[in-house]
């Protein structure tokens, strides 16, 4: 279903907005309504459709500028429009130019069409009769994940067309797929326009891009922490074990090499960080008496430097 509220009001922005506040507050919205952080929540669910609508609409500049003019609605629909050059050059004032009329002998109502036409390239065939056709602009949402490894994706148009879009790997954020020939008819034989796609990706539950490189927070148990050991990470193709180095704190940041976005269009594979977060868990009462009874030798103040900046 589309969305009929106003996007700018969706995402928060004003009118003036920029591509990249309106780029940040989508981003924010998608990750505090992602249906894998509120499973069964249904009022998160349709919220995350509308801000995915408002920003496939806003993302795109030709179709903002569409909406801005009320050309379209926020559902990417056709609004009525006022009368067109042609319901001119049909009327009476637009009789004065045709063949013959008591003013003018040179142009008519089809010469005025081909000359409108030409300005904005939509004109009746010249030369060899050969004009090539439009180019279209499209956007298409895809999951993180697909564009990390690569993907196809099924594109419905307005007209019912579907294409089958190739999601290269490695694909990022706003990039423009350009798919030959699948754009608009051409006239007089001439070649089709193509198909541009600007690509949105949506935000992940646990990863974030930085580059090639993906970063994550890798939640530890305490016994971890302190022994060590293998622990499995999750990573973009799938989870690998990695090895936590004993007595490791919470922000300390283990690299798995070439985990991160593959090799592609003579880019070098990224790496995968993870930083770790110590994490207490389910209260244990063994380990409370543990703690209670505990001498360390050593005593650690982990806010001496705060203290020593006061």
């Amino acid at each position: 279903m589309a969305n009929l509220d106003d996007p700018y009001q969706t995402l928060g922005v004003a009118r003036s907005a920029t591509p990249d506040d309106i780029r940040r507050a989508y981003r924010k919205l998608a990750k505090q309504h992602h249906p894998d952080l509120n499973p069964g929540n249904l009022k998160s669910e349709e919220a995350f459709k509308k801000v995915s609508a408002a920003n496939e609409l806003l993302s795109d500049p030709d179709k903002r500028a569409r909406f801005d003019r009320g050309e379209i609605d926020a559902g990417g629909q056709e609004q009525a429009q006022g009368p067109s050059y042609r319901n001119y050059a049909d009327n009476a004032a637009g009789r004065r130019y045709s063949r013959g009329g008591p003013e003018a002998t040179e142009w008519s109502a089809e010469d005025l069409e081909g000359m409108f036409g030409s300005m904005f390239g939509t004109g009746r065939p010249r030369g060899d009769g050969r004009i090539r056709g439009q180019d279209e602009h499209y956007s298409l949402t895809t999951d993180f994940l697909d564009a990390i490894n690569g993907a196809v994706r099924r594109l419905t148009l307005p007209d019912g067309r579907t294409l089958d879009v190739k999601i290269p790997v490695g694909t990022t954020e706003r990039q423009v797929l350009r798919l030959r020939g699948q754009g608009g008819a051409g006239q007089g034989g001439g070649p089709s326009g193509d198909a541009l796609i600007t690509v949105q990706v949506n935000p992940h539950t646990h990863f974030e891009r930085s580059g090639n490189d993906i970063r994550l927070i890798l939640p530890i148990t305490i016994s971890e922490a302190v022994l060590g050991g293998p622990v499995q990470v999750p990573t973009p193709q799938g989870p690998v074990k990695m090895q936590i180095p004993p007595h490791s704190d919470s922000g300390t940041e283990l690299r798995l090499r070439g985990r991160g976005v593959a090799a592609h269009g003579g880019h070098a594979a990224g790496n995968l960080y993870a930083k770790l977060s110590v994490v207490i868990g389910t209260p244990d009462a063994a380990l409370e008496e543990f703690l209670t009874q505990w001498k360390p030798q050593v005593p650690a103040n982990p806010r001496k430097s705060m203290e020593e900046r006061q």
